[in-house]
């Protein structure tokens, strides 16, 4: 008997839909999982530099502590953001959701009127952050249409009392209460 089969599991009647090359079946379907959002950012030939990302993870190896994301092949913006000897990390507040848009914006300034700390490094980081992590890149691995990016930690600040961005459905929520 599979697990499907098991008559003590409660039945669902939906089906699975097959993904091929994925497309918008895939991308409304991982919609219904939550993350937070982070912005990866450095100051390059002194301007600073950065995306956002909601597939940010903590705790990939916690000896040596590392953190990892994923970016779209496509992106403008990386190929100039990984030349950084270092990367602040910003764990964007529930209160960031328009920093957020500003920041992945294609046109005008997106770092117009932040409030933004630099490391001696050229880590760049977003006041009012909950987390804060200054980071160097480790590796890149190919993963279809896009990059895994795993980045060592090298130092930490977090912000009691101020809770996480978090992305769900294609909108910003903030957490609550159970």
């Amino acid at each position: 008997m599979t697990f499907l089969e098991n008559e003590t599991t409660a039945r669902d009647d939906r089906e699975l839909a097959a993904v091929g090359e994925g497309g918008e079946v895939v991308r409304r379907a991982f919609a219904n999982f939550p993350s937070g959002v982070a912005a990866l950012c450095a100051h390059i030939e002194g301007e600073p530099v950065g995306i956002v990302a909601s597939s940010f993870a903590v705790g990939v190896s916690f000896s040596p502590p590392m953190v990892l994301f994923s970016v779209h092949n496509d992106s403008a913006t990386w190929p100039v953001l990984r030349q950084a000897k270092n990367i602040g990390i910003s764990v964007l507040g529930d209160e960031h959701g328009p920093i957020c848009r500003q920041l992945a914006s294609k046109t005008g300034d997106r770092f117009g009127g932040l409030d933004l700390t630099v490391t001696h490094t050229g880590a760049v980081l977003i006041g009012g952050s909950p987390l804060w992590i200054e980071s160097k890149i480790v590796s890149e691995t190919p993963a279809g249409d896009h990059t895994i990016i795993v980045l060592q930690v090298l130092s930490v600040n977090s912000q009691d009392g101020v809770d996480p961005l978090i992305f769900h459905k294609s909108s910003f929520r903030q957490l609550q209460p159970a």
